[in-house]
């Protein structure tokens, strides 16, 4: 059966979410998070490759009522694609703070659609959707095959600080997605006029699979990234192996 992933939401929704990304990076920049702002930037690029240039070039499943195809995608790729890999790599290095990160995501995911309800006036909605008969295989077969690596890895290695966390990554892959998917349905943005069924496969679907499918590739990225540099970029006094670094993360706690 197809799933069809649509959002309908006014053009000051849009606007709204733009200030609340200069405001989220604002504050990991204060905090001096600069690899995780670098992180969220580079998501969001790669999120419209994907969303533009595979998702409606490659594979024509994307369409769009009330609004410009290129510049909607690209609000919309460098929004979910900053805040949730920005959100991720916070989770990934175990930070201090995530509770208060978690939070001020969370609740802004919550908070902007009734925003948008209340102070959009009778502007018309725009209406994106796409399907994902074309591609959803090709997003199975990666994550299908990343968690079989980490899972041959943790079979392979005896002691605990040298074994990937593979219930931590599967938390984050699914609880983040979840939290972005509940949000817009919550809100009445996801699945607009939509059945319960057809409203609830593309939350279950989702949730499992699409951010899900990068986390064992993501992690390995960050161990290698934290074996040399710090998270403000500068280079570390004393670069380590890979193993090092995963035990390093592994002895980490929240």
């Amino acid at each position: 059966m197809e799933t069809i992933a649509l959002r309908s939401f006014q053009p000051l929704y849009i606007w709204l979410d733009i200030g609340f990304l200069l405001i989220f990076a604002g504050i990991l920049i204060w905090k001096k998070k600069y690899m995780t702002v670098l992180v969220g930037f580079l998501a969001g690029i790669l999120y419209m490759i994907v969303d533009y240039g595979i998702f409606h070039l490659l594979c024509h499943s994307r369409s769009i009522t009330g609004g410009n195809l290129f510049w909607v995608l690209l609000w919309m790729s460098m929004s979910y694609g900053f805040t949730n890999f920005a959100w991720i790599w916070l989770w990934i290095q175990k930070d201090e703070n995530l509770l208060e990160w978690s939070v001020l995501i969370l609740l802004w995911w919550f908070c902007c659609p009734l925003l948008t309800q209340t102070f959009g006036g009778s502007a018309a909605p725009i209406v994106i959707q796409r399907t994902t008969g074309a591609y959803h295989g090709y997003m199975a077969a990666l994550l299908f095959a990343g968690y079989l690596f980490v899972i041959i890895w943790n079979l392979a290695h005896k002691k605990k600080d040298e074994k990937m966390p593979l219930l931590w990554l599967l938390a984050i892959g699914i609880l983040v997605q979840f939290g972005w998917e509940a949000g817009l349905l919550i809100g009445g943005v996801r699945s607009a006029g939509f059945g319960f069924t057809d409203k609830l496969r593309p939350l279950i679907i989702n949730s499992l699979l699409e951010t899900n499918l990068g986390m064992p590739y993501i992690y390995m990225i960050y161990l290698w990234y934290s074996s040399r540099f710090t998270e403000s970029l500068h280079c570390r006094e004393k670069s380590v192996g890979f193993m090092e670094a995963l035990r390093e993360n592994s002895r980490k706690h929240i």
